[in-house]
């Protein structure tokens, strides 16, 4: 089975028509005065699906969840969570948890104390509390931490105490705000697989909100990308990388190569570029805009081949440059060409060896060139 990216697991509930979705935001709408933050949004989300919110800064993202949290209301349209609309449901009433960038932990109270908070403020029996926080304890590997302050913990094991508190009243869904701003790059990377497996595990249905690219495609089932209070795509991270919906999706993730032309030569499953670069470039496309049109054209750098030797077929998805720059990042090197036309193209490859005979170095001249299949049309 041919597919766009190793699929993470086999679920997948938005491709069967027959799927009731579990949270359902019907042409809402919120404004804070003339400011409209979230703009006639429809969206599903599924039961059990580990989803993110992507977006810059003001997009509407963080206005979406606080929604769904009961902490802000819609201007217009409605929210459906497990059947039932939340419209004047107040947020200690709806079966939500959400768990903010900060952790607003308890200074003054201990692990145990902060984890128990809610459960001692909706009643529950001493018994069960106790029962229901060391089952916390253990779900995030800190029983030996119980009795310590927040203070006294680190920024990780803080954000674990932080996630054990939202989960201790079992909330259908559980709202994740920034949630790993605060830790570390190495730190954050290896809280992103525990959640992960921790979503999976409970069983619940996560919704994250992030501007953190990687981030997003690390831990989420699918994502809505958003900009200015809509939604621009919503797929899978693979879909969304490999085959975004337009430029301004193509631009916003990840690094992108992106061509302008026009349409010289269309048919036999392929499409044919004249780019404004000097060079033509060929892909393979059952689209077909007419002839003379002005199309886009998206490359993702780790497609592209850098070669000091012309490709065999120099004709197609192959053009002339010189090296500017190279940067080292371990794992890979990214390479700045120049064209002739004085555009510059990223291209990058894995360092799969330690040691390399005959490195590439700045001023070189080298070819760079791509497959058929290795980039796609932009649709607007």
């Amino acid at each position: 089975m041919k597919s766009l990216g190793n699929i993470r697991r086999a679920f997948a509930p938005w491709t069967d028509p027959s799927a009731k979705p579990f949270i359902a935001f019907k042409n809402v709408t919120k404004r804070f005065g003339d400011f409209t933050a979230v703009n006639d949004l429809s969206l599903n989300i599924y039961h059990r699906e580990f989803f993110a919110l992507l977006g810059a800064s003001g997009c509407g993202k963080s206005t979406l969840l606080r929604m769904l949290a009961g902490f802000e209301q819609p201007t217009a349209g409605e929210i459906v969570l497990d059947g039932t609309d939340l419209s004047g449901t107040p947020p200690y009433k709806r079966p939500v948890n959400m768990m903010f960038q900060s952790y607003a932990l308890f200074p003054h109270m201990t692990v145990e104390k902060n984890i128990a908070f809610g459960l001692r403020q909706d009643g529950m029996p001493k018994d069960e509390i106790a029962e229901r926080v060391l089952q916390m304890l253990k779900l995030v590997k800190l029983e030996q931490f119980a009795s310590r302050k927040p203070n006294q913990l680190s920024g990780g094991q803080r954000q674990r105490v932080a996630l054990a508190r939202s989960l201790a009243k079992r909330p259908k869904v559980l709202l994740l705000d920034e949630p790993l701003g605060a830790l570390d790059k190495k730190l954050r990377e290896e809280t992103q697989f525990e959640l992960m497996d921790l979503q999976q595990n409970l069983g619940l249905t996560f919704v994250v909100v992030t501007h953190d690219q990687e981030e997003a495609m690390t831990m989420a089932d699918r994502i809505a990308v958003m900009s200015h209070g809509k939604v621009v795509q919503v797929a899978t991270p693979a879909e969304i990388y490999e085959a975004p919906n337009s430029r301004f999706v193509a631009d916003f993730i990840g690094d992108v190569n992106i061509f302008d032309g026009k349409a010289t030569s269309t048919g036999s499953g392929a499409l044919e570029i004249s780019v404004e670069s000097g060079f033509s470039i060929r892909i393979a496309t059952t689209e077909a805009p007419a002839v003379g049109n002005t199309v886009g054209f998206a490359i993702r750098p780790e497609k592209i081949r850098v070669t000091r030797a012309a490709p065999a077929n120099a004709s197609f998805n192959a053009a002339k440059g010189e090296i500017w720059d190279i940067g080292y990042l371990g794992d890979m090197t990214v390479f700045h060409i120049k064209l002739p036309s004085g555009k510059f193209v990223r291209a990058s490859s894995l360092n799969a060896q330690r040691s390399v005979d005959d490195p590439f170095t700045y001023d070189q001249e080298v070819w760079v060139s791509f497959d058929e299949d290795a980039g796609v049309l932009l649709k607007d």
